[in-house]
Formats: C-alpha cells, structure tokens, sequence
C-alpha cells in the first residue's frame, strides 16, 4: 500500500511540472514518527552524532536505536520484530534479509568500510607482535562466529594458516564486538580483535598491535544500510525511513562517520579514477615546480 501511495504522489506531482527534488522535499515533510533502526554495534557512537543532526531538521522522527551484532539483529529481524532500516557490519546479512523478501533490495547501499585490527590493554604487556603469532598469548578475546567481526578474524586465521593453533587457545568469545573490546580495555584479555573504529573510541584504553596482514582478509569489510519490511509503520514513518537513509548517504553524515574512523566505500572503478586524479594531480603540481 505505501508504495502505491508513494508511486501516486510522484506521478501526479510529474503531471503537475514538480521536480524530483520537490516530490522529496514533500515526502521529507511528512516524515513523523517512531523509527526503528537495526546497527551493528560499531556504529553505535556515531549514530547518535547522526541522529542529533538529523533530528534538527526532522524533529518529528522518534528514532529507536537497537545496536548488536549483525547476526544477532539478523535473527531479530528474521523473528518478527519490529524494524525499519537495517545497518549492518557485513554484507551476508543483509544479502540474506533481501533473499528472504524481509528487506528491500533497490533501497541497499554499501556506505562505509572498516578496518580489523589486533588489540591489547593499555601499556599491557604480550609477547604478540601481529597476527602471525597470535597464539604467543595466554588468551584472547573474540566475537563469535555469527558476529561480522569474528567472521573476518576467522577468515584471517584461516589464511594465515593458524586455525587449529587459534582454536586450541583459551578464548573469551563476545557476543558482539563491543564486549569484545571492553574484556581488552578492561585488561581480562591479553589481546583481542575488533574494528580499528572501536580501538580509537577508547584509545586511552587500548593500544593497536596490528592491522590486517596484506592478502588474509579477502572479504571487504563493509557496512551496507537498507530499508526493511515493517508493515506496522504508518505512512509518514515509511516516508522517515527514506528520509533517513537519504540522509546517511549525505556528506553530513558521511563527516561524523569519517570522524569515528570509518572510511566511505567507493568501488574498484571510483577508487582507480580517485587514484588516477591524485596522480595526474601530483604530475601537474612536480610540472608546476619545474617551471618556477
């Protein structure tokens, strides 16, 4: 029903000369309501940065946050509660809620990249130098399996060669990424593996071993963000939803996310033309120096 409403209002607002931008500007007006939003618990800081700043212009949207793991809100959702937008850590989750017609396909839009990074408390004290001799520590705190990020630190061992070694260690497994960095932080694990965003908010906490070794981490750590089937949304919070998501995509937004750490996605073909830029940038600048 909402998207027929949605595809009325546009095809009369093109029979009446509006613009696109115009049939957005009075969708946004209408956006009111609760908001339920899925992110995965690394984003939690910066979502409530983005939140604020959304709120100023849509102070009408009541906006829900529940941050977990990925596979944790996956199930969630799965299950029947109730939720609007999806952000997730990985793509697998999302890719499944699309395949079970529980999320919208056109509306998914991979947004940021994240790094992995090796941890330890604090000043504390390991022989561990990198992730090819994790398994010098006594122990180690990891997410579960579930979990985007122990799904990437297990990609790592496997391609490091390490799994059996890692396996037979004493390991502290988080339900998500954010208990993983509090047994770091709180000194209950000799080192630990989670998000480089995550080692920077409590970086008078943690320190950063290591990032991930070139060519063990194949799968690219992204955050896609999409619109979920919530049937017991009214009309004017289906129209905050978008209105939301939007905003995510906006350099406002994608400001407060760089501020935390995260890197916006750009696929192969946007990053080889950035490099092309800076390249012939960096020629044109040496030519100028030449000349003077």
């Amino acid at each position: 029903m909402k998207k027929k409403i949605l595809t009325i209002m546009l095809a009369g607002a093109m029979a009446a000369g509006m613009s696109a931008g115009s049939v957005q500007a009075a969708v946004a007006e209408d956006a009111s309501g609760d908001l339920y939003v899925f992110i995965a618990a690394s984003l939690s800081n910066a979502m409530e940065d983005i939140q604020k700043d959304f709120n100023k212009k849509y102070p009408d949207v009541n906006i829900l946050f529940n941050a977990d793991s990925s596979g944790t809100l996956q199930t969630q959702i799965e299950e029947g509660s109730r939720c609007d937008i999806f952000f997730s850590a990985a793509t697998k989750q999302m890719d499944t809620l699309v395949d079970e017609k529980l999320a919208e396909k056109n509306s998914v839009v991979d947004l940021l990249e994240n790094k992995v990074v090796l941890i330890k408390p604090k000043d504390g004290e390991t022989k561990v130098t990198g992730f090819e001799n994790i398994t010098d520590a006594e122990n180690i705190a990891l997410a579960g399996e579930d979990v985007p990020v122990g799904q990437y630190s297990r990609e790592i061992f496997k391609n490091l060669g390490i799994e059996d070694d890692v396996n037979k260690m004493e390991i502290n497994e988080g339900k998500n990424v954010t208990e993983v960095l509090a047994s770091v932080s709180e000194g209950s694990n000799e080192i630990g593996i989670v998000y480089a965003t995550d080692a920077a908010s409590v970086a008078d906490k943690v320190d950063i071993i290591a990032e991930t070794p070139a060519g063990s981490l194949e799968t690219p750590v992204l955050y896609p963000a999409g619109l979920t089937i919530d049937s017991e949304a009214s009309d004017s919070e289906a129209a905050a939803a978008k209105a939301f998501l939007e905003y995510l995509q906006t350099d406002d937004a994608m400001k407060v996310f760089e501020e935390y750490g995260f890197a916006q996605y750009k696929a192969d073909d946007e990053k080889e033309a950035a490099e092309e830029t800076d390249a012939d940038t960096a020629e044109e600048t040496e030519a100028t120096e030449e000349t003077k």
